[in-house]
């Protein structure tokens, strides 16, 4: 798999975490499907994997797109590919094409699946502007790379959580450990807990796993291991891939155990959420679309774009804060410490087999 070819660009963007993904933005109230009155849809979104509204990526995506289109008036329509999580390249294509025949003139696409057929798309139809979430610009002027540090805000959340008193925590990923961002969450994750650990002198462990979350769905048998997890000490699970949250929230509501969400704000879907680990995918969405039709296209197509805390794209959302020994003053200063540089964050892909390993402070124990 190619990897992204990230290149920092110098933003002037409010990409606002407390709004992205959030109750707060507005986007639940605007309607998921429209009827225009030329039969047209201009603004669109081809999904990822697993269902629209996923309380994560696709839906924080999607409600990007929304908040954009409803906001300049413009019609709008979301596609899913055929086959659910079988879908193949030509399903996705298919989807994409149904887009362009169905009058799109921008195209947003999430996840890092989509990126043969949309080469095949964007090459096909030059006209079209294409916005690769989670993705690259695949050497294509009509498409442009939105990518996301992820390392970070896997970090904030693995070092709050243990700076709050847990210590027996999980990590459970999507997309098999084949999705870099995924892969990046979860070495941040570790990154962030080993450091909280080591600073307060403490021996923790974190249960890591891909299994059950190739397809990002929710599944009886990944319910069973977190329930397992939790039934033999885990206090908190990082869930990271879209639906396996219902069935990770669901085991935790069992057992009166803790979940940490990711992508947008998901404490307003379950209660067991105590925190999140954001990116920005809403507003990123939102302002590439805006960069379609304002004239500055040329800022980001055929270019990667790599968001991070510096644009106030990755972090853990406030608004909502819940944790009481460790506080957001603490968290804002170690924020301010990713964004000069004084706190670095390996940004390494860390996938199968080559797990984060353990420290000192951290035993990571692979499930």
């Amino acid at each position: 798999m190619k990897k992204v070819l990230a290149i920092v660009l110098v933003l002037v963007m409010v990409l606002g975490l407390a709004a992205c993904g959030s109750k707060g933005d507005n986007a639940d109230k605007i309607p998921d499907t429209m009827t225009s009155k030329d039969g047209k849809y201009e603004v669109a979104f081809v999904t990822d994997i697993g269902q629209l509204k996923d309380k994560s990526f696709n839906q924080g995506t999607w409600d990007g797109v929304k908040l954009f289109a409803h906001g300049k008036n413009l019609s709008y329509k979301y596609y899913q590919p055929a086959n659910g999580a079988e879908a193949t390249d030509d399903d996705r294509y298919n989807a994409m094409k149904a887009a362009v025949d169905g009058g799109a003139k921008v195209v947003v696409c999430a996840g890092f699946l989509q990126a043969n057929a949309l080469e095949k798309a964007a090459k096909e139809f030059t006209d079209v502007k294409f916005v690769f979430i989670d993705g690259w610009p695949l050497g294509v002027d009509n498409v442009a790379g939105i990518a996301f540090k992820e390392e970070q805000c896997g970090y904030f959340a693995g070092y709050a959580v243990v700076k709050e008193g847990y210590e027996k925590l999980g990590f459970m990923g999507g997309g098999g450990g084949t999705n870099e961002a995924c892969c990046r969450y979860g070495y941040g994750f570790v990154q962030g807990a080993n450091a909280a650990a080591k600073e307060m002198g403490k021996k923790i462990e974190v249960k890591y796993t891909w299994q059950y979350g190739a397809n990002f769905q929710a599944s009886p048998e990944l319910q069973t291991m977190a329930n397992g997890w939790y039934t033999n000490g885990t206090q908190i699970i990082f869930s990271c891939g879209g639906s396996i949250f219902d069935s990770i929230t669901a085991a935790a509501s069992a057992n009166d155990k803790k979940v940490i969400g990711v992508d947008v704000d998901q404490s307003f879907d379950s209660k067991t959420v105590v925190t999140s680990a954001l990116k920005g995918i809403g507003a990123a969405a939102t302002w590439a679309c805006g960069k379609a039709y304002d004239g500055t296209w040329a800022e980001i197509g055929g270019k990667g774009t790599s968001l991070g805390a510096a644009e106030n794209a990755t972090g853990l959302p406030t608004a909502t804060w819940s944790m009481k020994k460790y506080t957001v003053k603490e968290y804002e200063a170690q924020l301010k410490a990713v964004i000069d540089g004084t706190l670095k964050i390996d940004n390494a892909v860390i996938a199968a087999p080559n797990y984060p390993q353990s420290t000192d402070n951290c035993t990571v124990i692979y499930e």
